[in-house]
């Protein structure tokens, strides 16, 4: 199968497919932090490649829920900049999304509601893959089944916890996770593994 992740390079994803005999890449504007298939361009130029599956880690900067507090500053005031920006990533997300090829995932955090993304398929966290972690992730699905948990963990904490706000990028949260915008943003390798295993 030939498998494309899209805005990835971290490698877990692909390194999970290639791992099971697939033809993985991933695609990023930067460098792969990991030996592997690769394409550092705009995935955007890929997609008609003849790709099997396409797995998706669109930016949510701009279109998650948790930057609220960012997109109205002030009660009832719309940051007009932060807006289009939003905008501009659903753009993105759609396109990912409506991807001309037959298996699409596209995988990010609660969207807010103000950009009118398609209502997701799939509530998946890390503590059901074998993390102790919670940190809620939503997939958007296309020909592809749920995803089937596989390694339930009965205590976990929040990955990125919200009395972290004060803290400085790079340093230990009260969880023990590193709180940057890399880490927060990799896919753990259990997710990985399950999307591997279940969908190629």
């Amino acid at each position: 199968m030939k498998v494309l992740v899209a805005c990835e390079y971290s490698g877990v994803v692909r390194d999970s497919f290639t791992n099971l005999g697939h033809d993985a890449w991933s695609c990023d504007i930067l460098p792969t932090e990991t030996k592997g298939n690769h394409i550092q361009d705009d995935v955007l130029k890929h997609l008609d490649k003849g790709w099997d599956l396409l797995i998706a880690h669109p930016p949510c900067t701009y279109l998650s829920r948790a930057g609220a507090r960012w997109l109205y500053p002030k009660a009832g005031q719309l940051d007009q900049v932060r807006y289009e920006k939003g905008l501009k990533g659903k753009e993105f997300f759609m396109a990912l999304y409506n991807a001309p090829i037959k298996k699409i995932a596209v995988e990010n955090p609660t969207p807010f509601k103000i950009f009118n993304l398609p209502k997701p398929t799939q509530i998946v966290q890390p503590y059901e893959y074998g993390h102790s972690f919670s940190k809620r992730t939503l997939l958007w699905l296309k020909n592809l089944p749920q995803l089937i948990p596989t390694d339930i963990i009965s205590e976990y904490k929040p990955l990125l916890p919200s009395n972290t706000g004060g803290k400085k990028r790079g340093q230990k949260s009260s969880s023990g996770f590193v709180h940057n915008a890399k880490d927060a943003s990799k896919t753990f390798s259990g997710i990985a593994k399950a999307m591997a295993e279940q969908w190629g």
